[in-house]
């Protein structure tokens, strides 16, 4: 097992099968950099275009489709003090014809709010417009927003949206420490990795979280022969199952659907078992509700199943 650095000279808005920056073999980690959503690195410089533009592809080698791509990861570390996030919530998280009446202006953006980003402290603050929410800070929960794998067919999907392949999900459960499961669909599973948020509420309901250039470490490994359909996930706490679709039904469909065939695949349970388990253990939480494609989280935390005879 090897330990893989790579330094990104190019960046894709697109996630498909281009052609790889480094090949892996299963079991190896890899760090490397990301940009911001808008192509901004480390120093702020703007070094691509905007729209969640991904690091990578990685290949992993012997990866082929049916096989199953495990991504633990291992370090997600915002890499400068300057964040942004946009002002305004999405119109569709709010009721029809409601308009809101902002009495401040914007930079020439148009609607984005600057924040400082302090790694030592482990805060975040509004740097400008000066003045907003004076003195109040927010912990960060470093996240990645936007990962996946290339997806069939020659797809190359923007990083705008999601699906099967993952993509820009945008939950703040994708956090350090925690090890996220793809469906294999070419061979090498082509991996990237981009969109870093410093803290992100639920939904991402502005369309962005506090998005910053991160340093990344994470490791690629395989389950050969093992088919998913969705994203899973698990932490120390939770089974997770990332749904992608809209309307937000159809999401929660994906979802739950995956969840049910996880606990009879790999716990053993009746479809009966799985189904009143679920019942009454299930938990939800909200991924993306600003993109084309909404997410929707279905878990389980693994007390509940630690307590299964």
């Amino acid at each position: 097992m090897a330990h893989h650095i790579f330094e990104p000279t190019h960046y894709h808005t697109t996630i498909g099968s281009h052609s790889p920056v480094l090949e892996v073999a299963a079991g190896d980690s890899v760090s490397t950099t990301t940009v911001d959503s808008r192509g901004g690195d480390a120093s702020g410089a703007l070094v691509t275009e905007r729209g969640n533009p991904q690091t990578g592809p990685f290949l992993v080698k012997g990866a082929q489709p049916g096989d199953c791509l495990v991504v633990r990861l291992d370090q997600l570390h915002p890499n400068r003090r300057q964040g942004y996030t946009r002002g305004v919530i999405a119109p569709n998280v709010l009721e029809p014809g409601f308009v809101p009446q902002f009495d401040d202006l914007f930079d020439d953006d148009g609607e984005y709010i600057q924040w400082t980003v302090d790694t030592d402290a482990g805060t975040a603050h509004v740097a400008e417009p000066e003045g907003l929410l004076a003195g109040f800070t927010l912990p960060l929960e470093p996240m990645v927003g936007c990962f996946g794998v290339a997806p069939a067919r020659g797809e190359a999907i923007s990083t705008a949206t999601s699906s099967m392949h993952g993509g820009n999900m945008d939950y703040r459960g994708f956090r350090q420490g925690v090890t996220v499961y793809f469906p294999v669909f070419v061979p090498g599973a082509l991996f990237f990795l981009g969109d870093g948020h410093a803290v992100q509420g639920d939904g991402e309901i502005v369309g962005t979280g506090i998005e910053i250039s991160f340093d990344v470490t994470f490791t690629l490994d395989l389950v050969k022969g093992k088919r998913i359909s969705w994203p899973r996930a698990e932490s120390d706490e939770y089974l997770m199952v990332a749904g992608n679709a809209r309307p937000l039904d159809q999401a929660v469909q994906h979802a739950t659907t995956e969840m049910v065939q996880w606990l009879q695949q790999d716990y053993a349970l009746s479809a009966r078992a799985a189904h009143v388990l679920l019942g009454q253990a299930v938990e939800y939480d909200l991924g993306n509700v600003f993109d084309p494609a909404y997410t929707m989280i279905c878990k389980i935390s693994k007390s509940v199943l630690a307590r299964l005879a």
